[in-house]
């Protein structure tokens, strides 16, 4: 695909976010629905009640509609490499509406239970997997350049990658503006890659997002005019997850996301730590919210992180390109 198409892709997402998400949060604010704040969360973050959230929908609405007609456009569809990308991001998606969704209606910050959650993402990575060895797809992984054949154990990895960074993704989701700045680089990070593998069904995926996500970020940043929700954050770690193992770039998704892993890695560090030795060794876990109680402003945390996660990305391209 030449320039011009691909900067369609991008302009077509981006408008259909930027037109939606008025009208999103008009419904919202209507109903009175909003978001309801974690008791054990930062003090602070009451302000922030009733605020609308599952602004996920927005941009993922606008993902979708732009990767289907886009691939009717240019004939993607004659491969499923498109359908399930495009299967990924709405089954986490769905995922993650229905969890805010359950929250939005019992007035509480509980939806979906964690096993409820778990076995749709489980069923999600298992669809992903057969489809991917229908395809041709081989059942090795790429470990720091090394080829690891792994034979049907390999779809226990896709299961544990779709699933972990699905929920790593969700977790580094907890405050204004933060997920879809890393969203915008670790996309574009893959949107580089499939280009220069000339995947163009991976491309035209990762530019629609993208697209939605910049659409997306002035009603998201400080302060959120709307949240993401998990219908937004669930999507977008699945999809992420899912485009390192199409790319057969599996490693680089520990480097393009390492804000993921590290917000991931807390809260494990956390929860052993605390269960061990009664001690916690941050403040208040994910790491997001340590940095926060120890003073730091939510724009001062935005932009570390997101500088931290392009310059990794930056590495990333300079050894995969």
């Amino acid at each position: 695909m030449d320039a011009p198409r691909l900067f369609i892709v991008f302009v077509s997402s981006f408008a259909i976010t930027v037109a939606w998400m008025p009208l999103l949060i008009g419904y919202f604010r209507m109903k009175k629905q909003g978001q309801e704040i974690r008791e054990e969360g930062p003090k602070w973050h009451n302000t922030k009640a009733g605020t609308p959230t599952m602004g996920g929908l927005g941009f993922l609405t606008a993902a979708v509609i732009t990767g289907v007609w886009v691939g009717i456009w240019q004939g993607m569809f004659s491969s499923a490499n498109l359908f399930i990308l495009l299967f990924v991001l709405l089954v986490y998606g769905i995922i993650g509406f229905l969890d805010d969704y359950l929250k939005l209606v019992r007035k509480q910050n509980e939806g979906l239970t964690s096993r409820q959650k778990f076995i749709g993402q489980v069923v999600g990575a298992l669809v992903f997997y057969i489809v991917y060895l229908m395809e041709g797809y081989p059942n090795v992984l790429n470990l720091f350049g090394i080829q690891v054949p792994l034979s049907l154990f390999y779809g226990l990895f896709v299961i544990i990658w779709l699933v972990g960074f699905s929920n790593a993704v969700n977790l580094t989701d907890g405050i204004d503006g933060l997920v879809s700045g890393l969203g915008t680089i670790s996309f574009a990070t893959y949107a580089l890659i499939a280009w220069k593998q000339q995947q163009y069904e991976v491309l035209v995926m990762c530019l629609s997002v993208i697209g939605g996500l910049v659409g997306f970020f002035p009603y998201n940043k400080k302060p959120a005019k709307i949240f993401m929700g998990d219908v937004g954050s669930l999507a977008l770690g699945g999809l992420l997850a899912a485009i390192s193992i199409m790319l057969h770039q599996e490693w680089t998704l520990l480097f393009v996301g390492i804000i993921y892993v590290f917000e991931t890695a807390s809260v494990m560090l956390q929860v052993t730590s605390f269960k061990l030795t009664g001690k916690r060794i941050f403040k208040m876990s994910p790491l997001h919210h340590h940095f926060e109680m120890s003073g730091w402003s939510e724009w001062k945390i935005d932009t570390i992180f997101w500088i931290i996660q392009f310059i990794a990305a930056a590495i990333v391209l300079a050894i995969v390109l």
